[in-house]
C-alpha cells in the first residue's frame, strides 16, 4: 500500500498542534489569575492570596514548560513538510512569528524567573510587576499567533505573485477580517479554561478538607468571574460565527450540515452527514433557527454545500460534530457558572458536595471544547492552506515521501507521549500537594517588605484570615 505524504503530513500537523494548543490556552488564563492574586496580595497583605499565588505559579511553570517543548516542533514542520507554503508565505509568516518570539516569549521567560524565584529577593511591587508582565506576554503571544492563523483563514493585505505572497498592506494583513472575533473568542476561551481548572481543583481540595480557606476564596472569586465570562463567550462566539458566515460560508454550511441552499434553514440538533451521498441521515432540528441565527431573519437564505464543487468542501462530519461538542460544553459551562454563582449568593457553595463533585468533573471539559473549536476552524478551512488562494497539495514539500512522513509522525507521537506522561505525573503531584501553608515568620517577613496600608492592622492583629491548619 502506497503511503500518502499529504494525508500523513496533515495528521502530523493536526496531532502536534492539538497537543500544543491545550497548554497555552490554559496558561493565558492562569497567568491573569496569578497576576490578580498578586495585586490582591500587594493591596491587602492577606497571606491567603500569597498561598494561592505560590501554588498556582508552580502549576503555571510546569504547564508553561510543557507548552514550550511541544511548541518548538511546529515551526520545524513548516520547513520539513510544507516547504513550498513556507517559501510562498515567508514575507508575512516569517516576521509575524519572529515578532511573537521577540515581543512575547522573551518577556514571559525573563519575568517568569522573577515570578518563580524572586518573591523574597525583590520588592513586592517588582514581584507584582513581573506577574503582570507574564500575563501581558501571554496575550501578546496569542495576538501574533492568531493573526498568522486568521490570515490563512481570511487572507488580506497580500497578493500572490509568481508563487510568492507580496505584502501590500501590513495593517490589513495583521488585522485581517477574522482576526478580532477570533482573538476575543480565544481570549475568553483561555479565561474559561483557567477558571474551570481553578474551580475544579479548589472543589477537589474542599471535598477532602484540604486548604479550606484558600480554596474557598479561590472558588468564590473564580465562580463570580465565570458567571460573567461564560455567557459573554456565547455572544462573542455568535459574532465570530457571523464573521465566518460572511467570509467562509462553506465552513458554516458544514457546521450546519446544510447541503441544499434554502430559505428558513433548520438548526440541526442531530444528523449523520454523508459526504458521498451529499445528504444527512436521521436528521432532526429546530425549524428556521439556523436562518434566524445566521441572517437574523426566519426566511433568510443559507447557502448549501452543493454550491461548491466536491473537492472544495471540508470534511462535513468532522466539522458538524466538532461544532456541536463545542457548543454543548459551552452551554454546560454557563449552567455550572450560574449554579455556582447562586450557591455563592446563598453562602452554600463550599458545603454543596454535589456542586463540588460536578466542578471537579468539569476540569477536562474546557480543553475538549478548545480542541473541538480548533477542529471546526482548521478542518473547516480545508482543502485550503490559504483560503481561496493556495490549496493543501500546492504547499507540500515536493521531495517528501510517505515513508518519511510516517517516520516523523511516529517519532512525534512517541516523544510527545513521554513529554505528556512525565509532565502530567509531575503536575498531578504538584496539585495533590496543594497550597503550602505559610509560617508566621513568612507572613511577618512579607508584611515587613510590603508598604503599609490601612488594612494592615486587622491582618496583624487577627488570625481570622489565616488558612485552617490540617
Amino acid at each position: 500500500m502506497e503511503l500518502d505524504p499529504l494525508l500523513l503530513s496533515r495528521i502530523q500537523f493536526a496531532f502536534v498542534v492539538s497537543f500544543h494548543a491545550i497548554f497555552p490556552v490554559f496558561t493565558i488564563g492562569l497567568a491573569s489569575f496569578i497576576a490578580f492574586l498578586e495585586a490582591l496580595l500587594y493591596r491587602t497583605g492577606n497571606p491567603v492570596y500569597e498561598e494561592l499565588s505560590r501554588f498556582w505559579t508552580k502549576v503555571f511553570a510546569v504547564v508553561f514548560g510543557m507548552g514550550v517543548v511541544s511548541g518548538i516542533v511546529m515551526s520545524f514542520q513548516f520547513g520539513t513538510n510544507w516547504s513550498v507554503f513556507s517559501y510562498a508565505a515567508a514575507n508575512y509568516l516569517g516576521p509575524v512569528l519572529s515578532y511573537e518570539v521577540v515581543t512575547a516569549f522573551f518577556l514571559e521567560a525573563v519575568f517568569l524567573g522573577v515570578l518563580l524565584f524572586g518573591r523574597d529577593k525583590v520588592p513586592p511591587g517588582a514581584h507584582l510587576f513581573s506577574a503582570l508582565m507574564v500575563a501581558i506576554g501571554t496575550f501578546i503571544s496569542s495576538f501574533w499567533i492568531l493573526s498568522a492563523n486568521s490570515w490563512m483563514q481570511t487572507p488580506a493585505g497580500a497578493e500572490l505573485q509568481d508563487g510568492i505572497f507580496q505584502i501590500t498592506s501590513w495593517g490589513e494583513a495583521i488585522f485581517n477580517p477574522s482576526f478580532w472575533p477570533r482573538f476575543f473568542h480565544m481570549g475568553l476561551a483561555s479565561f474559561l479554561t483557567g477558571g474551570f481548572v481553578v474551580v475544579g481543583v479548589s472543589a477537589w481540595f474542599l471535598l477532602r478538607g484540604k486548604a479550606r480557606e484558600s480554596s474557598r476564596k479561590a472558588l468564590r472569586m473564580t465562580i463570580a468571574l465565570l458567571a460573567v465570562i461564560a455567557p459573554a463567550q456565547l455572544v462573542v462566539g455568535d459574532i465570530h460565527g457571523l464573521n465566518t458566515f460572511e467570509h467562509q460560508p462553506e465552513k458554516v454550511a458544514a457546521m450546519e450540515g446544510t447541503w441544499e441552499t434554502q430559505e428558513g434553514a433548520p438548526l440541526l440538533l442531530f444528523a449523520i452527514p454523508s459526504q458521498e451521498e451529499e445528504r444527512n441521515r436521521f436528521e432532526f432540528g429546530i425549524p428556521k433557527a439556523a436562518s434566524l441565527i445566521l441572517t437574523h431573519e426566519l426566511d433568510g437564505e443559507v447557502p448549501g454545500l452543493k454550491e461548491w464543487a466536491p473537492e472544495d468542501r471540508p470534511h462535513v462530519a468532522t466539522v458538524f460534530w466538532s461544532f456541536r461538542v463545542m457548543v454543548l460544553i459551552g452551554l454546560v459551562m454557563i449552567g455550572v457558572a450560574f449554579w455556582g454563582a447562586w450557591l455563592t449568593w446563598r453562602g452554600r457553595i463550599e458545603d454543596s458536595s454535589r456542586f463540588l463533585r460536578f466542578a471537579t468533573w468539569m476540569i477536562p471539559t474546557p480543553f475538549i471544547a478548545v480542541l473541538a473549536g480548533w477542529f471546526v476552524t482548521e478542518v473547516g478551512r480545508q482543502p485550503w492552506l490559504v483560503h481561496g488562494i493556495m490549496r493543501l497539495e500546492e504547499g507540500l514539500t515536493p521531495s517528501l515521501t510517505g515513508g518519511m512522513a510516517l517516520f516523523s509522525l511516529i517519532g512525534f507521537i512517541l516523544v510527545y507521549t513521554v513529554v505528556f506522561v512525565a509532565g502530567a505525573y509531575y503536575l498531578i503531584r504538584v496539585i495533590k500537594s496543594g497550597p503550602e501553608r505559610l509560617t508566621r515568620a513568612d507572613e511577618a517577613e512579607g508584611r515587613a517588605k510590603r508598604p503599609l496600608s490601612a488594612v494592615d492592622t486587622p491582618i496583624e492583629a487577627s488570625d481570622a484570615d489565616l488558612p485552617e491548619e490540617k
